[in-house]
């Protein structure tokens, strides 16, 4: 046990990665830190090697409209410069969670509230309210992912049944199909085409029982349908 820690000690000494100390999970702290790359919308890596998920938050995966725009939002803050990060834990893939400052602005809550995200929570924190006010602001103001369709308000949402086996039936009333993307609060992502009438899919460990989000964008990535 002894070897171990003190070979874990080493390995991120000379790594430079003095930013946590190891106990097995990564250790709440603030620290500035330099960013050397930009992954993706949410997603950064700094110049240790080390990964940082931008926590609260999750903006459009590879493929869907803004994907490409998060990203570059991103990077106009943060990309090779030092940002101040306040660390709460780490992910199963070994990434930081956290919130990151530039020059006093919080990264987090500005990506909601360009709408280039959408809020993506397990458990509170003492930024929850700030960060869904951010997003209120984005979706009260129509921007990004709230844009809505011409289609928005025509489809209902007849049942989501989180509990397995877990169901989905919507009701088009667009008077016409529609090819559209249905997403969760994760990465779940589900490209359908919907008939019009009742539309119904059976899942299976998808939607989180403890509260998911709904989204369904048409082909273009506009909003049709939301619900918490």
């Amino acid at each position: 046990m002894q070897l171990k820690f003190v070979l874990v000690f080493l390995l991120i000494i000379l790594s430079g990665a003095s930013l946590w100390v190891w106990t097995g999970e990564v250790e709440d702290s603030v620290e500035k830190v330099y960013v050397s790359r930009v992954i993706d919308g949410d997603t950064i890596e700094l110049d240790s090697g080390l990964k940082v998920r931008l926590k609260g938050l999750n903006t459009p995966e590879k493929g869907m409209r803004l994907h490409g725009g998060a990203k570059e939002l991103l990077s106009s803050w943060v990309l090779e410069r030092e940002v101040i990060i306040e660390s709460f834990g780490g992910d199963k893939y070994g990434r930081i969670l956290g919130y990151v400052y530039v020059d006093g602005l919080l990264v987090n809550s500005e990506i909601l509230r360009k709408g280039f995200a959408g809020l993506y929570y397990y458990e509170r924190d003492p930024y929850y309210d700030e960060m869904f006010g951010a997003e209120e602001f984005a979706r009260a103001s129509e921007l990004g992912i709230w844009k809505k369709s011409d289609n928005y308000g025509c489809m209902e949402l007849v049942e989501f049944k989180i509990d397995e086996p877990e169901k989905i039936i919507l009701d088009n009333n667009c008077g016409s199909e529609l090819d559209v993307v249905i997403k969760d609060d994760a990465t779940h992502i589900y490209e359908e085409t919907l008939e019009e009438g009742q539309w119904e899919k059976e899942f299976s460990h998808i939607w989180n029982t403890g509260g998911d989000s709904l989204y369904v964008w048409d082909e273009k990535g506009l909003l049709i349908f939301y619900r918490y």
